[in-house]
């Protein structure tokens, strides 16, 4: 029942997804266009991008997560989609965890996907790639399910665009850091496992807790 409720609802957000390709692209283009502008801004400079690469990537994708975060629950709410998903015969919160899923495959794995060509544009040393590309991996997914939860706490109110941003950005900054903190301690030549470690433990604890704080809050929106 879960797994068919899973696949009906990748199925429809992907329809819908396609109707509005040019929409579901902005944020992977947004993020593209950041660290293209970094890079012309320090004017390619090696040892310049050198230093910047990492906190530039990890900044473009919690960037594009971010600009997709109002929409996330938005247009259920709108059509009535919400009130079907609480009377589902499946969890709400499992529902949430598959559509914060479609939200990290949309914003965040097509850059993780092309990290190893921003990172050659950026002048990024290759022996760090591994590391940037396991934060990447273990700290997106966190992002976009504490973003969930975000927007789910702000799905009843209208224009609230800059309220989201306002919500997540303080729970976003410890994943930065030690997203960011794990690739400064490999160039450094240090062991990088205890802050991925952290952004593993953070990951699990975030899909056991995010979903359930989402679906309550979602509940609470709609009565």
């Amino acid at each position: 029942m879960m797994a068919s409720a899973a696949r009906a609802l990748i199925a429809r957000d992907a329809r819908l997804l396609w109707r509005r390709r040019g929409d579901a692209l902005q944020p992977a283009l947004f993020a593209l266009l950041v660290v293209v502008l970094f890079a012309l801004a320090l004017g390619g400079e090696a040892r310049a991008l050198e230093r910047v690469a990492a906190p530039v990537l990890w900044l473009a994708s919690l960037l594009a997560g971010l600009l997709a975060l109002d929409t996330l629950f938005r247009g259920d709410a709108e059509d009535g989609s919400l009130e079907q998903w609480m009377l589902a015969p499946v969890p709400l919160s499992w529902l949430v965890l598959v559509r914060t899923f479609m939200h990290w495959a949309t914003t965040a794995l097509p850059l993780l996907i092309a990290t190893p060509v921003l990172g050659e544009l950026l002048h990024l040393p290759r022996a760090q790639l591994p590391v940037l590309v396991g934060s990447l991996a273990l700290g997106t997914p966190l992002l976009s399910l504490l973003g969930a939860v975000v927007a789910a706490l702000t799905v009843g109110m209208r224009r609230s665009g800059i309220l989201v941003a306002l919500l997540a950005l303080p729970l976003y900054v410890p994943v930065l850091v030690f997203g960011a903190g794990s690739v400064a301690v490999a160039a450094q030549g240090l062991d990088a496992t205890a802050p991925l470690l952290l952004l593993g433990a953070g990951l699990v604890l975030a899909l056991v807790l995010a979903p359930l704080a989402a679906a309550a809050a979602i509940r609470i929106a709609l009565t």
